[in-house]
Formats: C-alpha cells, sequence, structure tokens
C-alpha cells in the first residue's frame, strides 16, 4: 500500500466522520438545524384579511392558468405545423401547411388577447 493511497484513505474516512458529526450536532442542537428561510410572498392583489388573500392568491392562480393555457396552445399548435410542413414536404402539397400556421396564428392571438382581457376581470 502506498501512502498516498493511506492518506487519501485516511482523508476520505475523516470527511465522513465529519459529515455525520455534523448531522449529528444539528439534530441534536435545534437551533443550528433552522434555516433562514425567505418570507412568504403578498399576493399581486388584495392583502390584508384573510377573505382579500385568498381572493388574491385566486387571482394568481387564475392568471397563472392563462399563461399555461397559453403555452400550451402554442407547443400544440407549433407541434401542428412542424406535422402539416413534413406533411407537405413529402407530398410537394403546401396549402395544408399554409392553412394550418394561419388558423394557429390567429389561435395564439385570440387565447392570448382573451387571457390579457380576462386579467382585469378576474382583479374585480
Amino acid at each position: 500500500m502506498s501512502l498516498q493511497s493511506l492518506f487519501q484513505r485516511l482523508c476520505g474516512g475523516f470527511n465522513r466522520n465529519c459529515q455525520k458529526l455534523a448531522v449529528l450536532a444539528s439534530t441534536a442542537v435545534p437551533g443550528l438545524a433552522l434555516a433562514d428561510l425567505p418570507a412568504l410572498e403578498e399576493p399581486t392583489q388584495g392583502s390584508g384579511g384573510i377573505r382579500s388573500t385568498a381572493q388574491g392568491y385566486m387571482y394568481d392562480g387564475f392568471v397563472l392558468g392563462g399563461l399555461l393555457l397559453c403555452t400550451a396552445a402554442f407547443i400544440w399548435v407549433g407541434i401542428g405545423c412542424l406535422a402539416s410542413f413534413n406533411e407537405g414536404r413529402q407530398r410537394g402539397e403546401w396549402t395544408k401547411f399554409g392553412v394550418t400556421a394561419f388558423i394557429g396564428v390567429v389561435l395564439i392571438l385570440v387565447i392570448i388577447w382573451l387571457s390579457t382581457e380576462a386579467a382585469p376581470i378576474l382583479a374585480q
């Protein structure tokens, strides 16, 4: 056994023992295990009472749901356009791709417009 491998074995065991000792100390003394966590963010709408805070969190949830709907529509339209593009490349007929792309862009614009119109209505 070389001196270097013996040193590595001793240091590896020392590091593992130090880690075990730190975990044991943090569980034995509860003050050491507490992390300094950030405070919970207030909702964007309403704060004060329980009801207005809950309504604020619901508003934020609905706005997030609208964003997720826009994202899903964007991905869905993109997949459809790629499929029709591939089909147009194989057959040489590009009308289906053009119609799919046009309707997809209109669909995305309508969903984004409806989401932005819904946000102020939800804030009331």
